[in-house]
């Protein structure tokens, strides 16, 4: 493993290194305007949620490291402490990236980038329209991380007004994920896009308290097939099936057919155990998945 440390490097260097390394990373398309008014949209992808109760999403304009000077945002934050920060989805990621283009003072991105303006409700900032959510923001501090190229800024900007596009809203009124189709920032060049393909889900272990992996039976723990992931499944579990649960699933005709193939063939009897409780865990059916593992 490559190991650096950080006082070796010069700032581009971290920069490339952490940019790649911590990614995805959700863009905060952020509005603000200057003390005469100026408009300025700028993309940031050091950006995050970081409060629900107050609502505070925290994002970063930070140095330029090629010049150590600051960006308009800031300055503009400094001056009003407001701003709109707009989530971004597939639709409008070119434009956004337009966005980021280092033009003078003064000079309206919005219209560069061929954005829409749509007044705000309780702050000065415009939104804009072609984002799926927007949030207006009062800014309750800015924190400065350092004086030197690539030093950070953290915008910590409580959320006042939700707006959401009716577009990717379900037929309860909560925010479709299948809809929203975001993007994440990478390294260099790269963006992610969020689609249907690559969404999937994770219980929560705090809904439960899990057996933890330890418990897992070694010859289980060890398998050949299993992958970290699966034995992370068997693990969030509070306890293992029943018996008779057991005995039951035994007799499917799936185990059936195997135990049938493999008698007196122990190694290879596990291993297709093993090859039928991952696809089970592969398709979240973990206390099948189970059975199948304590049928042997």
């Amino acid at each position: 493993m490559l190991s650096l440390e950080t006082k070796n490097l010069t700032p581009l260097q971290i920069q490339a290194y952490l940019n790649h390394a911590v990614a995805p990373r959700p863009i905060c398309l952020a509005s603000t305007v200057d003390a005469e008014g100026n408009v300025n949209l700028s993309p940031f992808s050091f950006f995050n949620l970081f409060s629900v109760n107050p609502p505070v999403c925290v994002f970063s304009p930070s140095r330029r490291v090629r010049d150590n000077t600051t960006k308009h945002t800031l300055e503009n934050l400094q001056q009003v402490p407001e701003c709109v920060i707009n989530i971004v989805n597939y639709d409008m990621v070119q434009q956004v990236s337009l966005s980021s283009v280092e033009y003078p003072a003064g000079i309206n991105e919005f219209i560069k980038a061929g954005l829409t303006e749509l007044p705000s409700e309780q702050v000065k900032p415009p939104r804009v329209v072609e984002s799926p959510i927007q949030l207006e923001c009062v800014v309750k501090e800015i924190i400065s991380l350092g004086d030197t190229p690539g030093a950070g800024n953290l915008v910590i900007a409580e959320i006042k007004v939700i707006h959401i596009s009716e577009n990717i809203l379900d037929e309860d009124g909560a925010i479709d994920q299948f809809k929203t189709d975001q993007v994440g920032r990478l390294g260099g060049d790269w963006y992610c896009r969020v689609t249907a393909d690559n969404l999937f889900k994770v219980a929560k272990p705090v809904r439960t308290i899990g057996i933890g992996v330890d418990s897992i039976p070694h010859a289980i723990r060890n398998s050949k097939v299993l992958t970290g992931n699966n034995l992370g499944q068997l693990g969030n579990v509070e306890e293992l099936p029943a018996d008779e649960a057991i005995e039951t699933y035994a007799q499917s005709y799936e185990l059936k057919e195997i135990f049938d193939a493999t008698i007196g063939d122990s190694q290879t009897r596990e291993l297709q155990l093993h090859l039928k409780a991952k696809q089970l865990l592969d398709e979240g059916r973990v206390e099948e998945a189970w059975m199948v593992l304590l049928a042997e």
